[in-house]
């Protein structure tokens, strides 16, 4: 699978999108129009090792809903994301079996390697 979950309204993911030059094979999926699957977030899951390392505590509604008071669970964390597309850290870039979440430099280089071999 060569799948895309982005931010169709967010900056840096389209600066990403621009660096990573995902071909005609790779599905883009904008996550505002339609959120993750749950099947695709527990194989990142098992790829990343835990649902909080693919949680974004920088969501504005991280504070505002009080989650930062509270102790999350992983089953917390994976409702969270499934119910509100803006607690998953973006993008999510599959390439078969490589997985590359967030807007990290070195993350980013290492998606624009794969995508582009």
């Amino acid at each position: 699978m060569k799948k895309i979950y982005h931010l169709k309204t967010c900056s840096t993911n389209q600066r990403i999108l621009k660096e990573v030059n995902p071909g005609s094979d790779v599905e883009m999926q904008n996550i505002k129009e339609q959120n993750i699957e749950p099947e695709v977030l527990d194989f990142l899951k098992e790829k990343v090792g835990s649902y909080e390392a693919l949680f974004s505590k920088k969501a504005m509604k991280y504070r505002q809903m009080g989650l930062h008071e509270k102790e999350l669970t992983e089953d917390d964390y994976r409702q969270l994301m499934l119910k509100e597309y803006t607690f998953l850290k973006r993008p999510f870039m599959i390439n078969g079996d490589e997985v590359f979440i967030g807007n990290a430099k070195k993350t980013v280089e290492a998606a624009v390697a794969s995508f582009q071999s």
